[in-house]
């Protein structure tokens, strides 16, 4: 699932069909997500917009509204965000019709199910263009556009009535080329622009911290933050060798100003002679950043009590001569206290 789950609500399947982004493409997607069965944390009707890998609008049935997630696309008037907000609000009821269709069409009479869309456009960098549009139910996918032929494509063979209906509807045809080579890409050029400073290319930084862990060994983490676009390489290094199996990677999640972070643990044994390093590839960089553990020397807390033990002995040796000198009589009765290393509890202040 990697990259893809997180445009879906919990618990839901996800399609096959989200591509991987071209290098030095830029791309506007919007996917929608509608439920027969919602719950508290599982709306009936999500919508999510990005550009690239950055959200920047969501709508949901609870709240019937178009929110913001990013600043630069709060600049846009009242009157984009009024024609949003009617647009999701009409796919949803859409959405709620054409799940009962569905159950239809696969001779359903009850149960859970998910209905989802995906639909943008990809503007390469030698500005050739792709659209798409592709419908999914139960996490399968269900039709597609064909950019080729511009014609629907069924994909599962509950999907042939459909796509007979839409292929014989000219003006449908008309529309949606219309839209995912022209409205869609001239929105693309309009966010890329608005969002210039944020969707430009930013480097990893990388942190690398190490804990105790079970039975002796130690685990090393490194927090890479800070990056975008999303996607990064990172990996652990053993005396140069990648460690691909023995790394554990999280997810990249989103920080709050655009930018993505992630992790990278791997677990050692810290007695060993082995050195290790962080390795990050990003689009971003020239070379791959390494970050290297700095191997902490054994601990110094055994030294410190051995000299502080070291100094009591020597106060109490010292202390004892003086008190046997003062038992046999010597003349030093208490005068040389004043130059006792350990008089007045100088030794216990150590």
């Amino acid at each position: 699932m990697g990259a893809v789950a997180v445009l879906w609500a919990p618990g839901l399947r996800v399609p096959g069909w989200v591509r991987k982004q071209a290098a030095g493409s830029h791309r506007l997607r919007y996917f929608y997500t509608g439920v027969s069965d919602p719950g508290p944390e599982l709306p009936e009707f999500v919508t999510v917009g990005y550009v690239d890998d950055q959200l920047f609008v969501k709508y949901d049935s609870e709240t019937k509204r178009t929110r913001p997630r990013v600043d630069w696309i709060e600049q846009e008037g009242p009157e984009y965000w009024d024609r949003e907000d009617r647009n999701f609000q009409g796919w949803q009821e859409t959405f709620r019709v054409g799940l009962g269709t569905l159950r239809g069409y696969y001779n359903q009479t009850g149960g859970s199910h998910t209905l989802q869309l995906m639909y943008g456009c990809e503007l390469g960098r030698d500005n050739s263009i792709r659209g798409y549009y592709q419908d999914a139910y139960d996490g399968e996918d269900f039709i597609s556009y064909d950019p080729s032929t511009h014609t629907w494509v069924a994909v599962a063979p509950q999907a042939q009535i459909t796509q007979r209906t839409w292929n014989a509807n000219a003006a449908g045809l008309q529309q949606a080329r219309a839209y995912l080579e022209g409205t869609c890409i001239e929105w693309l050029r309009k966010y890329l622009e608005h969002g210039k400073a944020a969707l430009q290319s930013k480097p990893p930084m990388a942190q690398v911290s190490d804990r105790s862990s079970r039975d002796g060994l130690a685990t090393l983490s490194c927090r890479v933050h800070g990056f975008y676009p999303k996607e990064v390489a990172v990996v652990w290094l053993k005396n140069g060798e990648p460690q691909p199996q023995e790394t554990s990677l999280s997810g990249v999640v989103p920080s709050r100003d655009g930018t993505y972070q992630t992790w990278a643990t791997i677990e050692i044994d810290p007695s060993s002679s082995h050195t290790y390093t962080c390795c990050v590839e990003h689009a971003s960089l020239g070379a791959a950043l390494r970050v290297a553990w700095d191997k902490k020397p054994e601990s110094n807390l055994m030294l410190i009590v051995g000299v502080v033990l070291a100094v009591v002995l020597v106060c109490a040796a010292a202390g004892a001569a003086v008190g046997l000198r003062s038992h046999n009589g010597s003349n030093s009765s208490g005068s040389n206290h004043g130059s006792d290393p350990c008089a007045k509890g100088q030794c216990g202040g150590l």
